[in-house]
């Protein structure tokens, strides 16, 4: 469209903070991203932290923020010298000084000479000196100016920088109206600090002196927290200090405010303070250098922006417990480094709360971690990263075969998930037929059947198979590059066992120096440990366990292992560890082993590495029981797996 007369249009780039037409983050991507991780190897919480630390895809994370605050610390850090209160207060002394001698030596009389020798005996000290100067009677109206722009100026540097609204009020030097209001802060603090209700005086107190807080705190937690930073700033640029420069800027600052009853009160305000936010960082020093000299205020400021960056920078790393992107303040965020970082903090809580609230992700104890929603889609993945074409027949479940291990009974049952065995057309129509005739005013047609209406027709023995599948823990699977294969080799035939054949009986079990069953979430999420031990012996007693609690079907058991056993169950139920194996390990692995053998189970082994005695150690373990033993690449060990968990349950019983 053209556009009316007078008007022109310019367009380009979208320049203020990220485009607002640009689609959300792919949760879906994200989830990927994260899985892809865990199927290499890595750590689940790991995956699940360095999404947000880094961001999903090209995005920008958490350390990007993070690396920015620390770049805008280390500038402020070099923003000048934190003694410049006494550097400029010595300047305009020695101004003052100066200008008074030049009076002195225009006159001739005794007085002249005995303020000269009074000066000329000044202390070196800057605060001394001025203590001293205090009733001292000027010649020079110059210097006379010059000596009380030293105090005025220290009183306003250093009560402003406590109440931003009291610079003005400073100027005539009237110090009357900022104590009375002190007075009143700390009598509110304390009614605050015993639990009482300071609703009402809250509101009081900011009718009366809110023309002195233009920051126009909402509440009394809210001046609590806004008086606190600067009180705290304030002990840090003491902290920070020489105890020569902080002595020389204590009795400044006690000069400038006088004797009157504010040096008190401004005290007893830090101690209040102090005793309501006993977190803040009241302690620390920082060592800053620059060229520029910063005065009261503007020292005060750095460090307190500072001490603001470190809380930021804190926030951000996450790194205690149950940490959340909830736990960031977005306007500190924004305050410190910007609007466009504000709104990438924003994404990422929204991509926290999309994972969230489309269930790929929850959270325990620890922090957030996988879903079942997210661990069938990891699973899914697994498998079609091992084997693309189970589709085929290789891993189709032919459903022409279902039941043909045994001959119909003549009974039927209720149809349950899972069930694989034919339909009874004919009990499913009567039930459907009955339950619609059971039901007032309901037509006996057309007839509509309910899942609970199916029955199908038993055989002598169904198409089921018992499998445990034990996976070598130890730490050489992970410093060798066989942890993520076997991870993935191990969802993805959880996976196929839940999707494609469903009444089959899987159990996990990992080995290490001890063994133990592990659910799909725990084998996803567990890591590599330094603990010594390859205890196959416990792996298939546990294994033998699972088999028995299935009687009916087919018992697979699966063993992916780079090492000899090396460790076992003493009487006790302690392992016993010792590299070489010792004869008592290899025996009651053995033992093991011929348990299974009778029980009618075949043992297949899958074996990492080039050790000779694994090898040989397998070998005669596969003579003694009947099965077989795979030496895969890594990279291959999920097909080898997968292919023989399909041959293996269609049944060699």
């Amino acid at each position: 469209m053209a556009p009316s007369s007078g008007n022109v249009f310019r367009y380009g780039a979208w320049r203020d903070g990220p485009d607002p037409l640009a689609p959300p983050y792919d949760v879906r991507a994200a989830v990927d991203e994260m899985g892809d991780r865990v199927l290499r190897g890595d750590s689940l919480r790991d995956a699940l932290r360095d999404l947000i630390r880094r961001g999903p895809g090209d995005g920008r994370g958490l350390d990007t923020l993070r690396d920015r605050a620390r770049r805008l610390r280390r500038d402020a850090l070099r923003r000048g010298n934190l003694d410049g209160a006494v550097t400029r207060a010595r300047q305009q002394l020695d101004q003052a000084l100066a200008a008074e001698r030049d009076a002195l030596r225009a006159r001739d009389d005794p007085a002249a000479r005995f303020n000269e020798a009074v000066l000329d005996n000044l202390p070196r000290s800057t605060s001394q000196a001025i203590a001293e100067l205090s009733g001292y009677e000027w010649a020079s109206a110059e210097a006379r100016a010059l000596y009380q722009q030293i105090l005025d100026g220290l009183r306003r540097e250093v009560v402003g920088q406590r109440f931003a609204g009291l610079r003005d009020a400073l100027r005539d030097g009237d110090l009357s109206a900022v104590s009375a209001m002190v007075a009143d802060l700390n009598d509110l603090l304390a009614r605050h600090a015993r639990g009482e209700d300071t609703d009402d005086a809250f509101r009081d107190f900011m009718a009366k002196h809110g023309r002195f807080f233009p920051d126009d705190p909402r509440n009394i937690d809210e001046l609590i927290d806004s008086l606190a930073r600067q009180a705290a700033a304030a002990e840090r640029l003491m902290r920070s200090l020489s105890p020569q420069q902080r002595e020389e800027l204590r009795q400044l600052m006690e000069q400038a405010l006088g004797d009157g009853p504010l040096r008190g009160r401004l005290s007893e305000l830090t101690d209040n303070l102090k005793a309501l936010r006993p977190g803040l960082n009241w302690g620390r020093g920082e060592r800053m250098r620059g060229g520029e000299e910063l005065g009261y205020g503007d020292a005060a400021a750095a460090l307190g922006e500072i001490a603001d960056l470190d809380e930021l920078i804190d926030q951000l790393g996450q790194e205690h417990p149950g940490a959340t992107l909830d736990d960031v303040d977005v306007q500190a965020v924004e305050r410190q480094l910007g609007r466009s970082a504000a709104d990438d903090l924003r994404r990422l809580r929204e991509l926290e709360r999309e994972l969230r609230r489309q269930g790929w992700v929850e959270r325990d104890g620890d922090g957030l971690t996988l879903s079942p929603k997210a661990l069938r889609r990891l699973g899914r993945t697994a498998l079609s990263k091992i084997f693309h074409d189970l589709a085929g027949k290789r891993g189709e479940h032919d459903m022409r075969d279902a039941g043909a291990a045994g001959d119909l009974i003549g009974s039927s049952r209720r149809w349950e998930f899972g069930d694989d065995q034919p339909l009874d057309v004919v009990r499913t129509l009567g039930n459907a037929i009955r339950r619609r005739a059971g039901s007032r005013g309901a037509a006996t047609l057309p007839v509509r059947l309910e899942p609970e209406d199916f029955e199908v027709a038993e055989t002598e023995r169904r198409a089921s198979a018992v499998v445990a599948l034990c996976v070598d823990l130890s730490y050489s699977m992970f410093a060798d590059g066989r942890w993520g294969p076997m991870k993935q080799t191990a969802l993805a035939l959880s996976h196929l066992v839940a999707t494609k054949y469903p009444q089959d009986a899987l159990q996990i079990i990992g080995f290490g120096r001890y063994a133990m069953s592990l659910s799909q979430g725990e084998l996803a999420a567990i890591e590599p440990t330094m603990e010594k031990g390859t205890n196959l012996q416990h792996a298939l007693k546990l294994a033998a366990r699972h088999l028995r609690r299935h009687p009916g079907a087919e018992p697979v058991v699966l063993v992916v292992t780079d090492g000899e056993p090396t460790a076992h169950l003493e009487d006790g139920g302690e392992a016993m560890f010792w590299w070489p194996p010792l004869p008592e390990t290899v025996r009651a692995t053995v033992r093991e082993v011929d348990l299974l053998t009778r029980y009618g189970a075949t043992m297949n082994v899958f074996m990492l590495g080039e050790d000779p005695a694994l090898r040989r150690f397998m070998g005669e373990v596969a003579q003694r029981n009947g099965g077989r033993v795979f030496s895969p690449d890594a990279a291959e060990l999920g097909r080898y797996v997968i292919d023989d968990y399909v041959r293996a349950r269609r049944g060699r019983r």
